[in-house]
């Protein structure tokens, strides 16, 4: 890396970051205090992620964000092989088989492969450039992010299936294609989803989804439905969250939490412990922190040198952005229970790294913005 680019480097994205994991550390520290062997269990453990993604992060910066595309498809490959690896030696928890054991290592294979596809599909849309005119020219497009979403939606991996798509659709608008043509497919897509679900709940009609998913969406409807398991999830995220007031219970005193009534707590509902713990001014300062980044990331976006850094900084805000809103939304009630973590904030390691590597991806692309011309 030529040391004359470290000028280039977004200071203020940095410092969002930080925040964003010195944040997660300390609610962390509350939300899994009753979980685990000893309470600061999952902090050391997050730390540790954190530490491997700032490494990854870091060593992204000293190669060419171009060099990626280079080897676009032996990327892609990989990601599939890596993804069929979990129906061979992958662990079963709870019925859904997503995570590979590798000595002490445990990770998640879809979580990895969210950040290939965003390097991988970059490049096949840069060539496509112009060519993103027609359905017959956006249907490969289509077929390249359907064959691994097809693979973890076998897991089954729902939630990530969805980011894949979130991601597809982001980059497919910032690459030019005819926005009337995607438009009208994911509005049309959108009714088949509707009337198949009301078919189902009305006559029956078969859906290509496991029972646990369904009932997800059923209680989702009516959360009155399911009282004692998802419904139930649900009323206590709303309890937590409506219970803070302005500036919380404090850290160790939410009662939905360090009670246990809360389910999931240091994970997939750990914005719920943030609304009752420290109140809407801990929730506006979060959300704060996400605004930032995301305005950063845009910036990065339009400045960028090239149009694959462009669309890889695009990928990577349309995962993040579709993250948090469906983990907000979740923990509100105006979503679906997904299972997809808050980026940065939930605990995780899988998540933890890939984000991290993406942070490193969206500082590289900043860095190379410019020609350095002395």
């Amino acid at each position: 890396m030529d040391l004359k680019r470290i000028k280039n480097i977004d200071v203020t994205l940095l410092v969002s970051v930080f925040l964003l994991l010195t944040f997660s550390l300390i609610i962390l520290s509350s939300a899994s205090s009753n979980v685990g062997r000893e309470p600061l269990d999952f902090v050391r453990k997050q730390a540790t992620w954190m530490l491997i993604g700032i490494t990854l992060a870091g060593s992204f910066l000293f190669v060419q964000y171009q060099t990626m595309a280079r080897f676009s498809w032996y990327i892609y490959a990989a990601n599939l092989l890596l993804l069929m690896t979990v129906f061979f030696i992958g662990i079963n928890v709870n019925g859904a088989v997503r995570w590979v054991n590798i000595g002490a290592f445990q990770f998640q294979p879809s979580e990895f492969s969210k950040l290939i596809m965003i390097v991988t599909f970059a490049d096949f849309l840069a060539r496509r450039q112009g060519q993103l005119n027609t359905l017959k020219e956006l249907l490969p497009c289509f077929a390249y992010v359907a064959v691994p979403m097809l693979l973890i939606l076998k897991q089954p991996d729902l939630g990530t299936s969805l980011v894949l798509i979130a991601i597809m659709i982001g980059m497919m608008y910032a690459a030019g294609a005819n926005k009337r043509i995607l438009t009208s497919l994911i509005t049309g897509g959108l009714v088949v989803i509707v009337f198949s679900l009301y078919a189902h709940f009305q006559w029956g009609l078969p859906l290509p989804l496991q029972e646990y998913q369904i009932n997800r969406l059923i209680i989702f409807i009516n959360p009155d439905l399911d009282p004692v398991r998802t419904g139930y999830h649900i009323r206590q995220s709303l309890i937590a969250i409506g219970s803070g007031g302005l500036f919380g219970k404090g850290l160790f005193n939410g009662t939905q939490a360090q009670l246990n009534f809360l389910p999931e707590h240091h994970t997939d509902f750990i914005f719920s412990v943030v609304g009752e713990e420290l109140g809407f001014a801990g929730v506006f300062g979060l959300l704060l922190l996400f605004f930032i980044l995301i305005v950063r990331g845009l910036r990065i976006a339009r400045d960028a040198r090239d149009i694959y850094g462009s669309l890889l900084v695009i990928g990577i805000l349309s995962m993040f952005l579709f993250h948090i809103m469906i983990n907000v939304g979740m923990t509100i009630g105006i979503m679906p229970v997904t299972g997809i973590p808050l980026p940065f904030v939930s605990y995780g390691g899988s998540a933890m790294i890939t984000n991290m590597a993406c942070i490193g991806i969206l500082l590289n692309v900043n860095l190379r913005r410019r020609t350095i011309l002395f």
